[in-house]
């Protein structure tokens, strides 16, 4: 099958951020793109401000007569009306996964892996190409706020993409380059354990075209299979390790300045002196030098490589710093694991020395707040004040017996609220606040705004 082959194609779901990136693709290339979410959001009404037509309404009758390829994300359950009326009509209907390795392969493919850092990595790598002027296409799980768009447009030589491990996504990608970041226990509703999700990563490793790269964190040699190296070898597939002084790249001579974090990158070729990181954390350091290994191997150079960290703005919702009035600091974070929440708070502790940090946080899916629960606890334990939002569902039907108070049963803190949605604003007027922190994958990012205007309002009147 060939994307493009086809005119009339037809998402369900084009609302995500996955989604909506292959549909901005497919519609830049002049397809005929409709689709269905949910809700409407900013992101759908970007899309439709760029010509595609949506609807929200679970109807067959709004689907359009012409379709004649169905795109859809594996969070549309398999009850969903027009998912069951467009497979009875006998349409080819094919998973977003599927169509991201089909547009994958017309392309040499950077393709970056993990449970945690997909996103900023993918960013940093879209960054570090534009400035050395690559001829190349990025998907992106985040808006870059550079460009307020997930899809970037730079030619077709190569492809910038994540490999998303929910449903063995990644297992459709054969890429050229493959990048992994981590591999912590998650989405344990496909997996069942951890031993079986780390055999599916494996397995992508394992589709790594041949004379392809790899790069790893370090700590991650601890989890291949056994003969690992002689497999790739077989393969004719190059690796090498990355991390904080350890690994064949490293990050040294770490130091957090200014709010930022500094860093010597270490490369198998290159030393990179005084690196000014565009994203704060030590789980960013690994991304960023991650980034520089898979921009060199396309030939950027050293000043381009500088001047991209310099000039990055940023992803939305990748400790976004949403506001700063000098006493008061607003920073939003997709953290929604409880190695991105411990990584998303560390960051903050380590660029605001000394200042209390209050966290709102909403747990994403019940199976995930159920696996989980005292991990999320010792994560939210790090902050000094904490508000507990009710689980956002997302895909799932509620699980007996799993709530919030799961985690809440796991921590230390007496600083510990269950609260729902229309409740936060009221809670945090409450509060002295210093450094503020919304934490999630849900809909707490409705809050933004409203944050962000409650703390510039309540400043004007100091």
């Amino acid at each position: 099958m060939d994307l493009r082959s086809y005119m009339h194609i037809y998402f369900i779901g084009i609302g995500g951020i996955g989604m909506s990136a292959i549909a901005r693709y497919l519609n830049n290339i002049g397809k005929s793109i409709t689709g269905y979410d949910k809700t409407s959001t900013q992101l759908t009404k970007k899309l439709e401000s760029e010509g595609i037509d949506i609807h929200y309404i679970d109807d067959p009758q709004l689907i359009p007569e012409e379709v004649e390829l169905v795109i859809y994300t594996p969070a549309i359950p398999d009850d969903h009306q027009e998912l069951q009326f467009l497979r009875q009509k006998g349409l080819p209907v094919i998973k977003r996964a599927e169509a991201l390795g089909m547009i994958s392969r017309e392309s040499k493919a950077i393709a970056v892996a993990g449970t945690h850092g997909k996103t900023s990595t993918c960013s940093l790598i879209t960054q570090l190409l534009k400035f050395g002027a690559c001829d190349f296409s990025a998907f992106v799980g985040g808006i870059i706020l550079d460009d307020d768009s997930n899809y970037i447009s730079r030619g077709n030589e190569w492809v910038v993409l994540e490999a998303d491990e929910y449903d063995r996504s990644f297992l459709h990608l054969n890429p050229e380059i493959a990048i992994l970041l981590s591999m912590d226990p998650d989405h344990l509703d496909i997996y069942v354990d951890h031993e079986t999700m780390k055999e599916g990563f494996w397995q992508f490793i394992m589709n790594i075209n041949p004379g392809g790269q790899f790069f790893y964190a370090h700590r991650l040699e601890a989890f291949f299979p056994e003969g690992w190296k002689e497999k790739l070898s077989m393969r004719g597939i190059s690796h090498a390790s990355f991390g904080i002084d350890e690994g064949n790249i490293q990050a040294q001579n770490v130091i957090a300045l200014d709010g930022n974090f500094i860093i010597d990158y270490h490369g198998k070729e290159k030393i990179l002196k005084q690196l000014k990181l565009p994203m704060p954390g030590y789980h960013n350091v690994e991304n960023a030098i991650a980034a520089i290994s898979a921009s060199l191997e396309l030939g950027v150079e050293e000043i381009q490589i500088i001047e991209a960290m310099n000039a990055f703005g940023g992803v939305q919702r990748r400790f976004e710093k949403l506001y700063d009035d000098g006493d008061r600091i607003y920073v939003d974070d997709y953290a929604h694991h409880p190695t991105e929440l411990s990584a998303a708070i560390a960051a903050a502790r380590k660029l605001y020395p000394g200042k209390k940090l209050t966290g709102v946080f909403q747990p994403h899916l019940f199976s995930r707040t159920k696996d989980f629960a005292e991990g999320f606890g010792k994560a939210l334990d790090l902050l000094d004040e904490c508000i507990l939002m009710d689980i956002y569902p997302a895909r799932e039907l509620p699980i007996q017996g799993v709530t919030s108070q799961m985690i809440i049963e796991f921590m230390k803190s007496d600083c510990v609220m269950d609260v729902r949605d229309e409740d936060v604003m009221d809670r945090l007027k409450e509060r002295d606040i210093e450094v503020l922190m919304t934490l999630g994958a849900g809909d707490i990012d409705l809050l933004r705004n409203k944050i962000r205007d409650w703390l510039e309002r309540t400043r004007k009147e100091i």
